[in-house]
């Protein structure tokens, strides 16, 4: 992590804490999890307080952006998750490829359960999952994508579903509880807190945008060189510190203030945007830890 960012990053404001109890309390209504993260982060994108709040419920891992990911890093993820006992699909919630699978995964989940039910007459019971994810991990984009017109479930007609809590058909057997995005209270590992402002999770203004894209372009320049060449149309400059390296960036993207200095803020803000938006290729930022541990 560069010098200077090794402040404790707390992100949990009061609407937050009241939709984690409201998460809480929803759960006892549900038969499974599907999570939503980001194929980019897939350990920084997960909230670890779900592994509290509901350690017995099965789930469903959706490695969502998968698009903006290196393939290499999300056959890894799914392969390593998988070992962890998860069902994981690989998916773009945008465009919703990776989701025709969706409802057989969901009833292979559930599949022993079922069987549970049925051997108590409970022949035709609905699943009910709970759709959880941090912020702006893909979630809306998701329920989007697999409820239909007109699948969407009326709140009034449910008690105890609040106008941010909202139970959609996926199909006849199978019910979605959504719930807002929730972060934990405090990132103990700041690598974390600085891969959620990668891909903006968390505010910009959270941390300094000038340092945060001086971090990204260390990771880049070491794991993906050539996107950042090819991006920027940099020659020789990767072996300069990363702060004359933005400067080089915005000084080629005519980012120049009186006096001829470069408007280094304004190249930060531009690079970290393009990262977020796949212009600098399909880029994955951290890679499964080599023990087999349950995350």
């Amino acid at each position: 992590m560069a010098e200077g960012m090794s402040k404790d990053i707390q992100w949990f404001p009061g609407h937050m804490t009241k939709a984690r109890r409201r998460m809480e309390a929803d759960l006892g209504k549900v038969d499974m999890l599907i999570e939503i993260v980001d194929a980019r982060i897939p350990i920084s994108s997960r909230n670890p307080e779900l592994a509290v709040l509901a350690p017995e419920k099965p789930r469903l891992l959706i490695l969502n952006k998968a698009d903006l990911a290196d393939k290499a890093g999300n056959a890894r993820w799914t392969a390593w998750f998988r070992k962890q006992g998860y069902a994981v699909l690989e998916a773009d919630c945008r465009s919703g490829k990776g989701l025709q699978h969706l409802n057989a995964t969901i009833n292979k989940v559930m599949e022993e359960q079922r069987a549970v039910w049925e051997r108590k007459g409970m022949i035709g019971r609905q699943i009910k999952a709970m759709v959880v994810g941090i912020p702006n991990v893909g979630k809306s984009s998701f329920i989007n994508r697999i409820c239909k017109t007109g699948s969407r479930a009326k709140t009034e007609d449910r008690p105890g579903v609040t106008r941010d809590n909202r139970w959609y058909a996926v199909s006849p057997e199978i019910l979605l509880l959504d719930t807002p995005g929730v972060l934990w209270p405090k990132f103990q590992d700041q690598t974390v807190g600085l891969h959620l402002a990668f891909t903006g999770a968390v505010r910009d203004d959270i941390l300094d945008v000038e340092e945060l894209a001086c971090v990204l372009l260390d990771i880049m320049r070491r794991e993906y060189p050539d996107a950042l060449k090819t991006r920027y149309k940099i020659t020789d400059e990767l072996e300069e510190q990363a702060y004359d390296l933005l400067a080089q960036i915005g000084r080629k993207r005519g980012m120049l203030v009186s006096g001829g200095e470069v408007n280094t803020e304004r190249a930060a803000r531009m690079l970290l945007d393009e990262y977020r938006g796949g212009k600098l290729g399909a880029l994955t930022l951290e890679f499964p830890p080599e023990t087999e541990k349950t995350v």
